[in-house]
């Protein structure tokens, strides 16, 4: 009787892991044969916007951080050419702007804001591409200057846009 109930529970055990498939535990919905997917250099332009400003070293960072998103959320390898996904695009803006004023009109918060455009291509399922821009934002004292808060506020942004990006690209939210 004992052995009849662990055979069945182990047929039951995995009859639910295979049918499990091609889903993740982050949401992830990954098309079948996806096995790779390739991040290309984000080109730095934000210096070509009028109030945007040219953060040197961006373009690498943003690029290793949703590289390192993907990595850790799927289990897709990198490649370095012909990913069955590929991610492409531009960091559009990076701007400090003026949130909110003291009594003596000076800024008590200031807002940095960075917005990328995206284009992704599925090669394996062609109706999943896109284009599209997603933006983010860190606020700050204004006593306080951008340099001092700076690597924070990359890591915030960072993680919301290579998060959002996911969500469009392989969660469909």
């Amino acid at each position: 009787m004992i052995l009849s109930f662990k055979r069945f529970f182990h047929l039951l055990l995995i009859l639910s892991l295979s049918s499990c498939g091609n889903y993740s535990f982050t949401g992830a919905s990954i098309p079948e044969g996806t096995e790779t997917f390739q991040v290309n250099l984000f080109e730095n332009n934000s210096g070509n916007n009028v109030g945007s400003i040219f953060e040197p070293g961006l373009d690498r960072d943003f690029t290793i951080a949703l590289q390192n998103i993907l990595e850790n959320q799927t289990n897709l390898q990198l490649v370095q050419s012909n990913g069955d996904l590929l991610y492409e695009g531009e960091i559009i803006e990076y701007r400090v702007s003026p949130m909110t004023a003291t009594s003596n009109l000076n800024a008590a918060q200031n807002r940095l804001s960075i917005s990328v455009n995206v284009n992704f291509t599925n090669f394996l399922k062609e109706d999943d591409n896109f284009q599209r821009r997603f933006s983010f934002y860190f606020d700050y004292p204004a006593e306080q200057q951008l340099i001092s808060v700076k690597s924070e506020a990359h890591e915030i942004i960072f993680e919301r846009l290579t998060q959002d990006i996911f969500n469009a690209s392989l969660a469909k939210w």
